[in-house]
């Protein structure tokens, strides 16, 4: 029997999320970056560790830390227990919830429930939609939008950029002609913000200014550093053609290690929005290998507003560990803030950071 594209989709999302939990994808030659940098520490900090506020804004929207669970999942049978447990998450610790690609739900009726769980079980946490940059170039309808962002009461729409993903991927979509200018129709007809996402391979000031020209409100870097998508297709491509070889192996470890480091795309930002003041108000997302509260601090100080992680929380989620891992990074993030003298996480973003010698 032909699959019918519906249920290629389902097949690929939880493979993806197999691939995640149990195989080495994340980068090995490419760091995040984040560990060459260093606080100065503040032996008079001014403030009691017990007073620091770690609550701040974003997209308009106040929140309990600067921690996003980033987009994993959905478009299954088994990721509707799944996304209950992250939405419940995100609801108690008043953070946002990013959902995984939800083209599924624009081929098919089925699996959309593993969806619009998250809205039951988050009603007061900021949930993104999202989809990916082929199905934005392609055309999007009224329609469709509606459909993404009505399903979960989407207080955003996350459009993910993931060229080199589509690339590796045994059924990729490389057709992203025209994606700026459909962008562009997006974001003057979603009715809520639209945050750019890259999915491990990062974005720079000068693609960042091309998405701000095209009405995006925020950028996700998802710098490298973490998961590379290029070594899970790489995976599920192997698996289909074990015998095909794509590329030269001279070029094949490089290609799997593409792209900018997440701290290089933060400061790379930091500079285009203090030095254009049209690009000031611009949100700034830090992700690609986010794994402690320490990343998170730096990731802030570098010039984020706020920071989100996938695979280390889904591995936790599976583990039954991820309240605890919460609040361990939570503690980190406390830690960092009163040993900078930093009582808001306004004040972190001020404070003094530097590359180690």
């Amino acid at each position: 029997m032909q699959q019918t594209s519906a249920s290629i989709t389902t097949e690929r999302k939880h493979s993806h999320v197999e691939i995640c939990l149990h195989r080495e994808v994340c980068f090995d030659s490419t760091p995040t970056g984040l560990k060459a940098y260093a606080f100065e520490h503040n032996a008079a900090p001014e403030i009691d560790a017990s007073a620091l506020d770690l609550s701040t804004s974003f997209l308009g929207r106040n929140i309990g830390l600067p921690l996003m669970i980033s987009s994993m999942t959905g478009g299954y049978g088994d990721a509707l227990a799944l996304n209950r447990t992250l939405a419940e998450t995100a609801e108690k610790y008043d953070i946002p919830l990013g959902v995984g690609s939800m083209r599924q739900t624009l081929e098919s009726a089925s699996h959309r429930d593993s969806f619009a769980i998250v809205r039951k079980a988050a009603p007061n946490a900021p949930i993104y939609a999202n989809i990916g940059a082929p199905e934005v170039a392609a055309g999007l309808s009224r329609e469709q939008l509606a459909i993404l962002i009505d399903l979960i009461g989407a207080d955003a729409l996350i459009v993910h950029l993931n060229p080199a993903q589509e690339l590796f991927q045994p059924e990729g979509n490389t057709a992203f002609s025209g994606f700026l200018d459909k962008l562009q129709n997006v974001t003057a007809t979603a009715g809520v913000p639209v945050i750019a996402k890259e999915v491990g391979c990062g974005i720079s000031a000068r693609v960042a200014r091309r998405l701000a020209d095209a009405g995006v409100q925020a950028i996700d870097v998802a710098g490298a550093g973490g998961i590379s998508w290029q070594k899970v297709e790489e995976y599920r491509y192997l698996s289909q053609f074990p015998e095909e070889n794509r590329f030269s192996p001279s070029a094949l470890g490089e290609l799997l290690n593409w792209g900018i480091p997440t701290a290089d795309c933060l400061t790379d930002l930091r500079q285009l929005r203090g030095s254009c003041p049209e690009y000031a108000p611009l949100g700034v997302i830090a992700s690609g290998g986010i794994r402690d509260g320490l990343d998170i601090a730096k990731s802030i100080a570098l010039g984020a507003d706020l920071a989100a992680s996938a695979q280390p929380l889904l591995k936790a989620l599976h583990a039954g560990t991820l309240d605890r891992t919460i609040e361990t990074w939570m503690n980190d993030l406390r830690a960092v803030m009163f040993l900078t003298g930093s009582a808001t996480i306004e004040e972190l973003k001020r404070a003094p950071i530097h590359k180690k010698h």
